[in-house]
């Protein structure tokens, strides 16, 4: 199973978005979020200092931008992405990116909600000189113990010996010169004590800009910040969204969540590295990829062939949906040839698991296109020559059903 996992506010840094812009469509939706989020996500993502993007008005829309505009270039589209997550989840903020891939709400909606969160929490950050400090090591409940005896909020319990505390300056620098036995303790690039007491005056901001909202159920498990269960409903997750704004971030219960599961893969989308390098210790054994540039798209689109959550020719899923097709997308920017010979199987062909139909060439080297699955050609999207970019879709498939690859393997046998 895959899980796809959007990183929270402190995750930014300086220019993570230039490479990212150069894909296509990438700068247009970026450019089409701006006007609804309130703030040139293109510039701010691009030339700002590190100072500009760690104000939280401007920090909490980029970081959704960038994970959904990244979801939709990695799958081609947010309905394939349904179509091959097995869940999803998101880091504080990241929870907007998840719930648009999960189907809850729209892109547009989740721009409108976090220009609200942002602002809100800005200004409640503004009340009183707060921060957060991130303590990795130690004895967990050593750590709890010290948080709360200094008056901190443990506001994020991460898993993988990682609890960030949270509340006033003077209190956090209290911390630092009594730390917790074995524990490093890391200030955080954030604007205030966030998912703590001193965010309650932005509840009800969110709340009142939630009730404009209109949400549906998910279509994937798609987990919850509060306790790391899969919501069941949009209206539940909305509610859950609003109140998560002062309450604890739960991410080891999320990763815990992800091990029921049984997930086989995670997938970090920008500005990745936090989430996957807490997966690396909490989920070992789980295969990851982040996504820091487009130059990790690759590896990325392997894990979702070989670990993308639905089969489409193993029938119908617990809703009795059956999808017919299935795209195979360009794993890296370049130049698309046809077959190894220079003949693109033909429409009506039938493709056998690891068919080459053809390959993606960079200056370096190439990159073969091969189906993972037993399929027949419906449609070719681009044509020999064409420049493609990473994550285009490259061609239309349908998968073999399930019951004559069974059959063709007892044959061969």
């Amino acid at each position: 199973m895959l899980v796809i996992a959007a990183p929270g506010q402190g995750a930014q840094t300086p220019g993570f978005l230039s490479p990212w812009l150069e894909l296509p469509g990438f700068a247009e939706r970026l450019g089409a979020w701006s006007e609804l989020a309130g703030a040139d996500l293109i510039r701010y993502g691009t030339t700002a200092d590190a100072d500009e993007i760690r104000d939280t008005a401007i920090a909490q829309p980029l970081l959704v931008a960038a994970a959904i505009a990244a979801a939709q270039t990695l799958f081609g589209g947010l309905d394939q992405a349904q179509v091959h997550t097995g869940a999803t989840a998101g880091h504080s903020v990241g929870e907007l990116g998840a719930g648009v891939i999960a189907g809850v709400l729209t892109a547009e909606d989740a721009m409108r909600l976090v220009r609200v969160r942002g602002q809100a929490m800005a200004k409640a950050a503004a009340v009183e000189a707060t921060g957060m400090t991130a303590v990795l090591g130690g004895d967990e409940a050593e750590v709890l113990d010290s948080i709360e005896a200094h008056g901190l909020t443990p506001a994020n319990i991460n898993g993988a010996g990682q609890v960030v505390a949270a509340g006033t300056l003077e209190q956090l620098a209290a911390f630092a010169a009594d730390p917790p036995a074995k524990a490093r303790l890391r200030p955080l690039q954030v604007a205030g004590a966030f998912h703590t007491r001193h965010m309650a005056p932005a509840v009800d901001a969110l709340r009142e800009a939630a009730a404009t909202v209109t949400v549906s159920d998910p279509v994937l498990p798609l987990l919850s910040n509060q306790d790391g269960a899969p919501v069941q409903s949009g209206a539940d997750w909305l509610e859950r969204i609003v109140n998560q704004v002062s309450a604890p971030v739960r991410w080891n219960l999320c990763m815990r969540t992800m091990t029921d599961l049984e997930a086989g893969a995670l997938i970090e989308l920008p500005p990745a590295g936090t989430l996957t390098g807490l997966a690396r210790r909490a989920m070992p054994g789980v295969a990851l990829a982040a996504l820091k540039t487009p130059d990790d798209l690759p590896e990325a689109t392997k894990l979702i062939a070989e670990h993308g959550a639905l089969d489409p020719y193993d029938g119908p899923t617990d809703d009795g949906h059956t999808p017919e097709w299935r795209l195979l997308v360009a794993p890296l920017a370049g130049t698309f040839r046809s077959g190894s010979s220079g003949a693109a199987p033909t429409v009506g062909a039938a493709l056998s698991p690891g068919t080459e139909i053809g390959h993606v060439e960079q200056r370096g080297g190439r990159h073969l296109i091969t189906p993972p699955f037993a399929a027949t050609v419906l449609e070719w999207l681009v044509e020999d020559g064409d420049p493609v970019s990473a994550g285009q879709p490259l061609v239309r498939l349908q998968p073999e059903p399930a019951s004559r690859r069974t059959t063709r393997a007892s044959q061969a046998g």
